[in-house]
């Protein structure tokens, strides 16, 4: 599915009001800052992916801002993976201030303030990602928000590169088709972002990091085993049990919380792809849930509705 809006056709007195309106509908609310006078010219084009969505922004330069109020009414987090093609960027969130140049992208967080600008003319590619599925691919990806990454080469211009090339062709894809084509962005995204040295050691010693990493990357790839737990996980690792739980409490999460999290983003994944015709006891069962009870008590308490629910919700 696609959407555009252009401001060639408002007049030229409603152009910034119209074009904050379709950002906000793009993204979330946002305020924008404009340049005196009343010329402005922007075009936004938006395609859906599934839960994802792939934008691309050309405007005049000016400053988008996002404040607490915005987040009183906020209830879906979601992240933002912007990459600037013609002009830099300026970011500034949770007192972290970053400049990020054509040829690199960042990424930016819905649920705390932030400021967004381009003095000159820009084009913006934008990828937005809900949390629930960026954290089924990255282990608290709130750590990488206010990082510029290099997308000249490598992992990282890989996933550029798709990201331009999957916007053209969404009409083209069926719904399962798409959602398989967001997965696999964020999951070159996931790739581009672990192969950053700076991820290692932004929260904690480069020693940690790459600890965290290999621990997160064993947890993802044995969800599926109900009896996975911190004993077998510092075992498989070479960690000792104490040590574990203290890379973890650097994330402000538990080892076992990060477990659940990433096995009901899972779920949540599977409930909400068209292509899954598994039953919610299957799903519940081939994350590593030992019983669908327990799976919706816990799926209700990370995402406020029942999976039978949310499954309903995707399908319409």
């Amino acid at each position: 599915m696609r959407t555009a809006f252009s401001t060639a056709h408002a007049e030229p007195a409603e152009r910034k009001r119209a074009w904050s309106e379709a950002v906000s509908r793009a993204y979330f609310p946002l305020e924008l800052g404009f340049r005196p006078g009343p010329a402005f010219s922007g075009a936004l084009e938006v395609w859906s992916l599934g839960d994802l969505a792939i934008s691309r922004n050309v405007s005049d330069g000016l400053v988008y801002r996002r404040h607490a109020r915005h987040l009183l009414q906020a209830h879906d987090e979601s992240f933002l993976i912007t990459v600037p093609e013609r002009a830099e960027v300026s970011f500034r969130q949770d007192g972290k201030d970053v400049r990020c140049r054509p040829g690199a992208f960042l990424i930016e967080r819905s649920h705390l303030p932030y400021e967004f600008a381009h003095v000159e003319p820009n084009s913006l590619w934008v990828l937005k990602v809900p949390s629930p599925v960026l954290r089924g691919r990255i282990g608290a990806p709130e750590r990488l928000a206010t990082l510029s990454f290099d997308a000249t080469q490598g992992v990282g211009a890989l996933f550029v590169d798709m990201l331009r090339l999957t916007a053209p062709r969404v009409e083209e894809l069926d719904e399962a088709a798409r959602a398989v084509a967001g997965r696999h962005l964020v999951d070159l995204l996931a790739l581009a972002v672990e192969a950053d040295p700076r991820t290692l050691g932004s929260q904690a010693s480069s020693v940690q990091g790459a600890h965290l990493h290999r621990v997160e990357r064993y947890i993802r790839a044995n969800l599926a085993r109900a009896d996975l737990g911190p004993q077998g996980i510092a075992e498989a690792c070479g960690l000792s049990v104490r040590y574990l739980h203290q890379l973890f409490e650097t994330q402000g999460i538990s080892v076992c919380g990060f477990i659940r999290r990433q096995r009901l983003a899972m779920c949540d994944e599977s409930l909400r792809d068209p292509a899954c015709r598994s039953s919610l006891s299957e799903i519940a069962y081939r994350w590593g849930f030992g019983d669908q009870p327990q799976f919706s008590r816990q799926y209700r308490a990370e995402f406020g509705c029942t999976p039978r629910e949310a499954r309903a919700a995707a399908r319409g």
